[in-house]
């Protein structure tokens, strides 16, 4: 048994590791607001850690997570313990293997506890019963872990609902708000369950094979330091939200770019007339303030299998950025190069342009393979007006040609026509210049970033301040 302390600085470590942002005097913060605490009120306890250590709303799930490895709740009534190999959880036939859950009268009296738990909403209950279910269906015979599937395969709550509004709206109309208003109720708690489930199998996973091991397994990084390529769906959205606003700063920190230490035309009369004060000698020149333009931008984007994930991404920025520049033309490429700006139309969505890029464009030569030399050389020869002065150009992929020629006259010559020019790299530093990697050889002719999630595309943008 760790004690306190161990528990304390340990669970600050798997924080950090996490991603979340916990500075040392965070940590004495916490400290002291569990020293106010009654450390026997579990929820107390967690109460006082959240409110020294998380920072964002984004951040709760992960911190409730590694809260419940680290400081897991007392198993009580029995609900913990083993169960009894001499009394099966589930009923088996003549030959020793297991009924059916939907013929098994033990599972169906298991359904009947987890329905009128549902019903009434009891959530100490719920927690109680999901110890006891894991206990009896989190692993069968033979299995070395635990695992939720088993349980929610066995007891099936979603399949409860019919029964569940049945109780509720005897004698009402089906179909209207107070249904809609049950159906939500009840899947919020049948949701609830599921995680209570999964809860419970992971604190079982970390008294057996270790509380740090299970941390790094079962937790995922928060939003802003999730890499790219391992995004779900649901983290592509969330991604989307986010990438908005981060592009309206993109857009801001270039037109700063192009107005810093440049003046406008100058302002002859207001100038001749401020020399009048000196003798006529022009002292002080006055200037014609500039027009604020929305720059133009040119995205070049790989959008081979080996960055299918940030290629997703690369579409979402593009997305955002369409309504913050005057001029957005975007590109993709393979082994040849195709405009995929049509894809953008206002009110497209994002995953019906993947799908249509993906039909539609043109993007193979001969192989299908990351030919960035001549996806290059087709980019200049078909659309090298699409580069001039007034544009910034940022290009997206991993700089892995497969051994292929690089084009880095032709790639000079954008860099050199463009007015600012910039390389996103999704690979780790440390994995450039590896294999088949060109990344120093691209990065001496333009900035070259390390780009993996929005930690990083934030520094990117702040950097150019």
């Amino acid at each position: 048994m760790a004690s306190l302390v161990d528990r304390h600085t340990g669970f600050v470590a798997e924080l950090r590791r996490a991603g979340l942002p916990v500075s040392v005097a965070e940590g004495l913060d916490a400290v002291r607001a569990v020293r106010a605490v009654d450390l026997l009120d579990r929820e107390s306890l967690r109460a006082a850690y959240a409110a020294t250590v998380v920072k964002r709303p984004q951040h709760r799930a992960t911190f409730d997570t590694l809260f419940d490895l680290w400081f897991p709740a007392a198993v009580g009534d029995g609900a913990g313990a083993a169960r009894d190999p001499e009394r099966p959880a589930r009923t088996v036939d003549d030959d020793g293997r297991p009924v059916p859950a939907a013929l098994d009268p033990r599972v169906q009296r298991r359904r009947e506890e987890l329905a009128d738990l549902l019903l009434s909403g009891d959530d100490a209950g719920l927690r109680r019963f999901a110890r006891l279910a894991v206990a009896e269906y989190g692993r069968t015979p033979g299995q070395e872990s635990w695992f939720s599937s088993g349980v929610l395969s066995a007891l099936s709550p979603e399949t409860l609902m019919a029964r569940l509004l049945e109780a509720v709206l005897t004698g009402r109309e089906r179909g209207g708000m107070a249904e809609r208003v049950a159906r939500r109720t009840f899947r919020d708690r049948i949701a609830r369950f599921s995680g209570l489930v999964a809860g419970e199998v992971r604190r079982r996973i970390a008294e057996d094979t270790g509380v740090e091991r299970t941390a790094r397994i079962a937790v995922r990084p928060p939003l802003e330091r999730l890499d790219f390529a391992g995004a779900t769906r649901a983290e592509m959205e969330a991604l989307r939200r986010e990438v908005y606003p981060l592009a309206r700063k993109l857009a801001s920190r270039l037109v700063q770019r192009q107005r810093h230490g440049r003046r406008g035309r100058l302002d002859f009369r207001r100038t001749v007339r401020a020399s009048l004060a000196s003798g006529g000698v022009p002292l002080t020149t006055h200037h014609r303030p500039r027009r604020p333009h929305r720059p133009e931008l040119v995205v070049l984007c790989d959008a081979s299998d080996s960055v299918s994930a940030f290629a997703h991404f690369t579409l979402l920025l593009t997305f955002a950025l369409r309504e913050q520049f005057s001029k957005v033309r975007a590109f993709a490429f393979i082994d040849a190069t195709d405009e995929i700006t049509k894809y953008f139309a206002p009110g497209a969505d994002v995953t019906g342009a993947m799908t249509r890029l993906a039909a539609e464009a043109d993007l193979v030569w001969i192989t299908g393979r990351s030919n960035y030399g001549h996806a290059f050389k087709v980019f200049d020869d078909r659309y090298r007006d699409a580069v001039t002065p007034r544009t910034s150009l940022l290009i997206l992929g991993d700089a892995r040609s497969n051994y292929g020629e690089l084009s880095l006259p032709i790639v000079r010559s954008m860099v050199d026509r463009a007015r600012h020019a910039y390389w996103l790299n999704p690979e780790p530093r440390a994995q450039w210049d590896t294999g088949d990697s060109a990344a120093s050889r691209y990065g001496e002719l333009l900035p070259m970033y390390e780009c993996r999630n929005l930690t990083q595309l934030t520094a990117f943008i702040e950097e150019l301040a």
